[in-house]
């Protein structure tokens, strides 16, 4: 998914793919990736499009949302509604993260 400028520019982008998490019953999605083009960040952009991507996961039957969350990204994920279910863990190369989850429906 993503969300164009007025110009038609990419200002923001994410991707989701079925992916179950062990342990956890259902249909799961996992957010594998997302930007928003700094120009454009604050402004709720990011927001909005994770909520049209869970909006769209939920009409297909989809029961969880997870991710692996950069530290700098918690925030972000905690105010969607995502509960913490890792402790930090370190991805080389890229920093630390956490698993975040959100039930849909």
């Amino acid at each position: 998914m993503g969300y164009l400028s007025p110009q038609g520019e990419i200002i923001c982008i994410l991707t989701c793919q079925q992916e179950d998490m062990e342990d956890y019953d259902g249909l799961g999605y996992r957010l594998r990736g997302m930007a928003t083009h700094p120009e454009w960040r604050g402004r709720g952009i990011g927001s909005q499009l994770l909520t049209a991507a869970m909006a769209y996961l939920t009409e297909r039957y989809a029961d969880y949302l997870w991710c692996n969350a950069r530290r700098v990204a918690y925030d972000f994920y905690l105010h969607l509604g995502f509960d913490f279910v890792s402790d930090e863990f370190e991805i080389p190369g890229i920093g630390p993260h956490r698993v975040m989850y959100l039930k849909l429906g």
